[in-house]
């Protein structure tokens, strides 16, 4: 009798410092992942197009091609574009933290991190575009007791409708449906901007304040990330 086996999660890791590769490529076959490594930004590049894994662990500070313009690059070509991305970055690199969601990255981890911590973030991240494939076809979302019609325009919570404008409607529907995933303000606004409803830079943090308070104790799912944007938790806490 021959049984297939469950498919390992490639996961490719692109960083300069060969300890550090080393550990992070022990770690995640020690948890059941498939890794593979590139040392730079180049190799890092070919090998995705080549392999297509499943994510990404990209360190930012590499040698010859930087990460943000790996990141990219590979969000760009219409082979890779699907290909989650964590950013590995060291403390007080906010302002290339928020180029790299910018650009499409997924997430990110700050260096010295543990090994727990990262693999938390790529089963997360993982999870995350399941939940994506879930949500892209413009199904009712039923996420922490928070019903969405979009169809038909319509939140409830506990069975009670909210009277939402057009973009409190637009940002919640965009952030529920990636729940965890980090976006900054300029990606909101890119993501809901429309002909008829502009929206500013400033103005989405007023547009949260609202949101929140017609979504009384619910309001609090949405998580403000201090210096980035905005996240939609998974679970209430």
């Amino acid at each position: 009798m021959i049984v297939n086996m469950p498919k390992k999660p490639i996961i490719l890791t692109v960083e300069d410092e060969p300890d550090i590769r080393e550990l992070i490529s022990f770690n995640l076959k020690k948890n059941g992942f498939s890794p593979i490594s590139a040392e730079n930004g180049e190799l890092g590049t070919s090998i995705a197009r080549e392999q297509l894994p499943d994510l990404i662990l990209l360190d930012l500070m590499l040698p010859g091609i930087h990460g943000l313009d790996v990141c990219r690059i590979l969000k760009t070509d219409p082979t890779t574009k699907n290909i989650p991305i964590i950013m590995l970055t060291a403390l007080g690199q906010e302002e290339n933290i928020i180029k790299g969601l910018e650009t499409g990255a997924d997430d990110y981890i700050t260096k010295p991190f543990s090994l727990q911590v990262l693999n938390a973030r790529i089963k997360s991240v993982l999870r995350r575009y399941e939940t994506k494939k879930h949500h892209e076809n413009g199904k009712t979302i039923i996420i922490n007791g928070i019903h969405i019609i979009p169809r038909k325009r319509i939140v409830s919570i506990n069975d009670i409708k909210l009277n939402l404008t057009f973009t409190e409607f637009q940002i919640l529907y965009l952030l529920a449906s990636h729940p965890g995933w980090v976006f900054t303000r300029y990606q909101i606004i890119n993501k809901i901007r429309g002909e008829n409803h502009p929206v500013t830079d400033r103005s989405v943090d007023f547009q949260i304040v609202g949101l929140r308070k017609k979504m009384g104790d619910k309001g609090k799912i949405i998580e403000t990330i201090r210096g980035v944007g905005y996240r939609f938790q998974h679970n209430e806490t």
